[in-house]
């Protein structure tokens, strides 16, 4: 996603200012206004942004902004590993009891059977998530119904959260029109002041005031309203990791033998990384025997 985002970056700019300057626009007129009006329109954004989002969303979304700069998370490779993982565990359970479990659940960082999964392991959340359960099958939680209700409510709360950060960028995005709008006015005002200046001076400050709107729409519809978009669906990314370990976990609990229980998993991911029936199984009969 990193590369997608820079080379995306430097397209808009490019398209935007080389239209601009190929059909003769004088280039020093935006050099000269876009400071201020970036003080004007970032500050005013940033003081809403503040005002209307709580601490734990301002720092969800700063998190957020890992997910431009990095390469997708979750590829192929990933849910092999994941499945592999599921697999393992799975097998363990079901060849030395559910008990056999709870060493690894208690501390997977711990854990020999964790540690062979390095990529599962680095994502805390899905680590939590999966512990979490795999402990309550330990205690004797064994009906999936009621499991699969406790597992939607934690997914929903975990997707409120998501909303939450993307609805943050997206009504910042949505703002950023009407606040050039207002660079705009404000640029129009110093121009009223000096009115008695020769039709050179006024024009300059004139095409400077319009730097607001055009600012204000382009870094709304061209950056803003794109990131929004990019970390949307890296959330939704993960929400679909979660989801897979959903699956798994609850085609166990029903007695399902472990090859079954993660093709009920691998099922639920999306066909660009979802690896196919043969790339699993080899993928399993590598393992060694869990322990």
């Amino acid at each position: 996603m990193s590369l997608n985002f820079f080379i995306g970056l430097v397209v808009a700019i490019a398209g935007t200012l080389g239209g601009y300057v190929g059909a003769g626009g004088h280039l020093s007129v935006l050099l000269d206004a876009a400071p201020l009006e970036i003080v004007i329109m970032g500050g005013t954004a940033a003081g809403g942004f503040i005002i209307g989002n709580p601490s734990a969303i301002k720092k969800r979304v700063r998190k957020s902004m890992k997910f431009l700069v990095r390469k997708p998370k979750f590829t192929k490779d990933s849910y092999i590993e994941l499945l592999s993982l599921m697999y393992q565990m799975f097998k363990l359970a079901k060849t030395k009891g559910m008990l056999a479990l709870e060493a690894h659940v208690e501390k997977p960082e711990e854990s020999t059977l964790f540690q062979a999964f390095p990529g599962f392991l680095e994502n805390h959340h899905a680590v939590e998530f999966f512990c979490d359960y795999l402990r309550l099958f330990t205690l004797g939680a064994d009906k999936p119904f009621e499991i699969e209700a406790l597992m939607d409510e934690e997914l929903e709360v975990h997707h409120s959260e998501n909303e939450a950060v993307v609805s943050a960028l997206q009504t910042m995005a949505d703002g950023l029109p009407a606040i050039g709008i207002v660079a705009c006015v404000l640029g129009v005002i110093h121009t009223m002041g000096a009115i008695a200046e020769p039709p050179e001076v006024l024009g300059r400050l004139i095409g400077g005031a319009l730097c607001g709107t055009f600012m204000g729409v382009w870094a709304s519809y061209g950056i803003v309203g794109p990131i929004s978009c990019a970390v949307k669906a890296a959330l939704e990314a993960e929400a679909r990791y979660l989801q897979c370990l959903k699956v798994g976990m609850l085609a166990h609990l029903q007695g399902f033998a472990p090859s079954i229980s993660i093709e009920y998993a691998r099922k639920t991911l999306q066909t660009d990384v979802r690896p196919n029936f043969l790339e699993v199984e080899e993928a399993t009969q590598a393992l060694s025997a869990p322990t």
